[in-house]
Formats: structure tokens, sequence, C-alpha cells
């Protein structure tokens, strides 16, 4: 029996910043006895509660363990550092909040990484927790440390922390590990640790990095990565649900108690998309597209809504306005919810996806705010190395009609430090910004048009055809923006209608050693979890500096650097650090894509067209799902 730390826990809340945060309880939350279950979960976004309890990943793993028998599921977030420091003063563990039990006392410490910036928050949770940082020092009696998530696509940088990845869709992962170790324990945990590890990677669905041994050449490259156990797979695969109406999560969302950076239900209308975005290393991990049917929208909205009290559904993808009835489900659940004031959002619109009719569905029972479109490269011949099909006439004639229809204000959002990029296409950001200010002028005949650009900067990431490029450099990206600035601030006709909002290029070489590193880049992460990094995702937590003294301390031993990692382009012979991780999409494939970006070559959306043999549907035994199904949304009951 594991006990309770909220007697200790308690006297501490006092004394820092949103103590609600630490005690659970929130409304569809699941307590299950301890004693009645033989497999038990924490699972844990590293990040603090206001951004993790809202993570669909997190909440959907939860619900679809906790509605198993004899299967308990619990959360843990990352602890401000205000409380991190009385929990070590008063040895108070790294706890779960939903019955503020012991993390280390769990089978599993399940951690979804959907951005490298967690990995620091990972060690301050597991020194906390009492679980050794390195796997290799664990015991019998210490929790599984598993990573999931879109990071854990390269888990090498954590391998030495973690003790297995699970890359891909986890409901049926996490049902089929769980048997696994059910079976384990009910034999008398045989052969200890290795053995638990032993059976999940055999299985060649678990990663586990502590079975693979990685060779390198003289200059720091890659030789090869092995196994180094008999029975282990030479490449572990990525899991793919099909089927999405079978896995209705979260059937119960959970409700938080204090405020979250989403207030709202979420309902995810398809997985997996085709666009081709050559910097998208979501589209590209989670193909094929996997459309959810509007009735099976429809029922787990009305749930939803039931069992929260939100008033506000978000239609999550990542490109809802894609859905091929985008169009039914959003006038349908407009209809349904007309008289209950329940407002809709998509979280991005693509700009030849937009059309006046569904914008005004989604605004019919909720705000009208701004719109948001995301051309991301700022000049025609950069959205055709990025694939990114979108012409500034498209652009021009979608505000256009966004304006005339009252809408006020347009999000704009870019990247910076793309391959092959210059000056010269960053400064046509300022006057893509220009004419759409003008034409807003033009056809609602107001002069209270706003236009906000928003720039992040590009970080090259695993299994897309941008693996290969060379980052720009965090001194060239604030170059390159300060020009863009002044170019927008000069314009006396203009300038004072553009916001311009934009990160220095600092965060994204950190992002780019973490997202494309090694194993040797563990002794990094642990310099800077050593000297205090915490919460590197936010900006008053984050420090560059941090991050390249613990570099310039540990690679030198290694005979590499942070430009090794980032500014350096790789080549088709270089082996990489995740080749052994199969995500479906077959390398030869991703390198001419790369080929076709130099070249400013455009690739159609295989949804529409023929196969362009990227290896998902063949190599995963999975298959693009779309409909249309011809099925309408009806009102679940007549209004008298």
């Amino acid at each position: 029996m594991s006990e309770s730390v909220f007697p200790q826990l308690e006297a501490l809340l006092p004394h820092v910043q949103k103590p609600i945060q630490y005690v659970g309880g929130e409304l569809n939350s699941t307590v299950k006895p301890w004693d009645s279950c033989d497999v038990r979960w924490a699972l844990m976004y590293p990040d603090a509660y206001e951004v993790g309890l809202p993570n669909q990943g997190v909440m959907i793993l939860y619900e679809v363990l906790n509605e198993r028998e004899g299967v308990l599921a619990e959360r843990t977030y990352s602890v401000w550092p205000d409380l991190e420091e009385l929990m070590r003063e008063h040895k108070v563990p790294q706890f779960t909040v939903d019955s503020h039990r012991p993390v280390g006392a769990f089978d599993v410490f399940g951690l979804s990484f959907s951005t490298e910036l967690g990995y620091t928050n990972m060690l301050t949770a597991l020194d906390l927790a009492g679980i050794p940082l390195e796997a290799r020092n664990r015991t019998v009696d210490h929790p599984i440390v598993l990573a999931g998530g879109h990071a854990a696509f390269n888990p090498e940088p954590i391998a030495e922390f973690i003790d297995c990845a699970v890359i891909g869709d986890g409901e049926q992962a996490v049902l089929d590990m769980t048997e696994i170790i059910r079976t384990w324990k009910a034999e008398g945990r045989p052969g200890g640790r290795e053995e638990v590890l032993f059976r999940l990677a055999r299985t060649g669905q678990v990663y586990v990095p502590g079975f693979y041994d990685v060779d390198y050449l003289p200059d720091g490259r890659i030789a090869r990565v092995a196994p180094n156990k008999s029975g282990v797979p030479y490449r572990v695969s990525k899991h793919t649900v099909m089927d999405l109406d079978e896995w209705p999560y979260p059937k119960q969302p959970l409700v938080p108690l204090a405020e979250t950076v989403h207030e709202r239900m979420s309902v995810e209308i398809f997985r997996g998309c085709t666009r081709g975005c050559r910097f998208c290393q979501a589209g590209m991990i989670t193909r094929p597209v996997r459309e959810r049917s509007i009735t099976g929208i429809g029922e787990m909205v009305e749930k939803g809504l039931k069992a929260t009290g939100f008033e506000e559904v978000g239609l999550l993808s990542l490109s809802s306005a894609d859905h091929t009835e985008i169009a039914e489900i959003a006038k349908g659940l407009a209809d349904r919810y007309t008289d209950d004031k329940v407002g809709l959002s998509l979280p991005s619109t693509r700009v030849d996806a937009f059309n006046v009719d569904l914008a005004n569905e989604l605004t019919r029972n909720g705000r009208r705010s701004g719109l948001t479109f995301a051309p991301e490269g700022g000049s025609e011949r950069m959205r055709k190395v990025i694939n990114k099909m979108v012409s500034e006439e498209d652009l021009i004639r979608t505000v256009a009609t966004a304006y005339g229809n009252g809408w006020r204000q347009v999000k704009l959002y870019f990247m910076c430090g793309l391959p092959t990029e210059t000056d010269e296409d960053v400064l046509q950001i300022g006057d893509m910004a220009v004419n759409v200010i003008a034409k807003g002028r033009e056809v609602s005949g107001q002069n209270d048009i706003r236009c906000t650009v928003s720039i992040g900067g590009f970080v090259p990431k695993p299994h897309t055809p941008f693996q290969w490029a060379p980052q720009l450099s965090a001194e060239e990206t604030d170059a390159r923006l300060g020009k863009l600035r002044d170019k927008i601030r000069a314009d006396k006709k203009y300038g004072r209608s553009i916001g311009f909002r934009y990160h220095d290029g600092k965060p994204g070489i950190v992002e780019g050693l973490l997202s494309r590193g090694d194993r040797r880049i563990g002794d990094v992460i642990r310099a800077v979890y050593e000297s205090g990094g915490r919460f590197d995702g936010w900006r008053e937590h984050f420090s560059y500096d941090r991050w390249m003294e613990a570099a310039e301390k540990t690679l030198p031993a290694y005979g590499v650097d942070v430009a090794w990692y980032t500014t350096r382009e790789r080549t088709y012979e270089e082996v990489l650090p995740w080749d052994h991780l199969d995500s479906g999409l077959d390398k030869d494939w991703l390198w001419e894509d790369w080929q076709d970006a130099l070249d400013e070559t455009e690739v159609d959306d295989c949804r529409w067209t023929p196969c362009f043999d990227c290896g998902v549907c063949p190599q995963m035994d999975t298959a693009i799902q779309i409909g249309p199904t011809g099925k309408k949304l009806l009102p679940l009951t007549v209004k008298k």
C-alpha cells in the first residue's frame, strides 16, 4: 500500500504560488483503490499544471488505462521552483495530483514530450521521486520510465535517463504494455527489471535504449546503432491506431480547478496530415490521415459538453479545415447548439481551405475573434521550398473575404531560417502584411484593420525532409528579423497597423541541439539540470547561456560542439541518431523530397492524387481513411 503524502504537502501549500494546482479533485478525475489494481501508471506532461492538464495525449491515456479492470492511472505535473525547494527541504517526494501518492511507488512513470524543452523538467521529477536519474542504476522496485509523444521519435538525447520509449499513437500501446507488465508481476517478477524490459522490447513496438549500442566514427558521426542483446529487433516500429471512431477519447474530459492555457473541450476530428509541408514533423510522423466520422464527432461533442459544462469546443487536428465533411460538421454543430451558445473553434485555418460560410458557422454562437493563417514562407519561392502551396493571391483573396465580412483582425504566422532562405525572402513578409492591410481597408472601407505578423525560428526535425538541413545561427536569425522589423516600422502608411511578434534565435538553437541530438547530448541536459535549468519552454525561465556553458563543458570530450549538431548540413550517407526508429517513412523518399525542396519543386497531397510512395501505408499496414460518409449531424432531440 502506498500512502498519500498530502498531510505533509498541505502544510507547504500556503507558502507557494497557485497552490490549487497541486490539490487534485478535478471534475471527471479518477481515483481507484490502490490495492485492487495490479498495474499502476503515473502519467506526466512535464510542464506546469496550466499547460499539462489540457494536454489531449495524457488525458486520453489516463482514461484508456483507468477503464481497464485492475489498472489505475494517476497524473503528475512539474512543480514550480518555489514548491520544489520546499519539497526538498521537507522531504516530500514527487506526487500525483489524483491521490497524492509518491510517483516512485508506481509500476510505470510515463512522460509525454511534445517538445524537447521538457527534458530538464523530467530530471527534476525523477530526482524528486527518488528514482535514480540513470536507467542503469534502477532496481526492480523503481518504476519503468517511459517516454512518448512527438519528441520521443528521437529519444536518443535522453537515452540514459529513460528505460524505454514508445513512438506513435499511445492508446493500444499502453494497454499492450500493461498486459506484459501484469503477466511478469503475476509470475513473481522473474529476471527482474531486465526481463520485463526485454519482454517489452522483443515485441518490436517498445524501444529500450539500454539494449542498443552506438558506435562512432573518428569525425564524430555515428557508425552504427545495433542491438547488444539477442532477440531485440534492429528497428522499432511506430504504433498507428486505425478507426478513430473505436477510440472516442476523452469521453469525460478533465475540467481544471485552476486557470489553464485552454478553457475549452477539444475533439480530435482527424489524425495525420499528408499536405507534405517539409518542415512539419507532426504531419510526417502521424501519417496516414484517419478521419473521425461526422457522427462520431457529434457523439463526442455531445457527451463531452454534458460531462464538463464547457462553452467552447475546439475541433482539433493538424489541418482541421481539411476534414472532408468540415462544412457539415461546423453547420451541424452550430445548428445543434444555437440555443446553448456553444462556440466552435479551429486552431488555425489553411488559406486555401478557408471560406466565409465555414467561418460564419464557427462564429455563429461564439465571439468573432481574429483569424489565424500560416503562410510560413514570406516569398513565393520559399513556399515552394517548404511545399506550402499557397500563393499570395490566395492569401489576399481570403483576407479580402474575411475583412469584407466583418472581421477586423488577421494573424499571419511565418518562419525564419528555412533552408535556402535569403534576407529578401524574409523582407517580403513585410510586403505581404502591407498588401493584406491595404486590401482590408479597401474592401471594408475602414481604417481600423489590423494584421499581426508572428514569426518563429525554423528548427529542423527528425523524420522530415529537412532532417539533413543546416539550421540558421541565432545571430543570423536575429539580424534577418531586425531588418524586417526596421522595414515595417519605417512604413508610415501601414506600419502602425502591423503588429510584429518574433522570438529571438537562441531558444531555437537549443531546441535544434536537442531535436537532432544523439546520446552524447545527455551530458548537456544533465549539466543544465544540475546548474538549475527548469521550465526551459518558458521564456522567463529559459537561459541560453546556461545551455551553452553546459555544452562547452561536456561536448569537447566527444570532439563535437553545438554548431556540429545545429548549423551543419548532413549528407545522405550519414547515419542519423533516429534511423533505427521506424516512423514508416522511407528514408530515400525523404531524401528525394529534400532534393525537390532544393530544386523548389512542389509535391501534391496524396489524399487527392496518386500515391507518392512515402512508405507509410505498406510499411505500417495502414491506409488513408477519409470520408465523406454522406451522413448529416441531425439535432439529437426535437426541441418543442
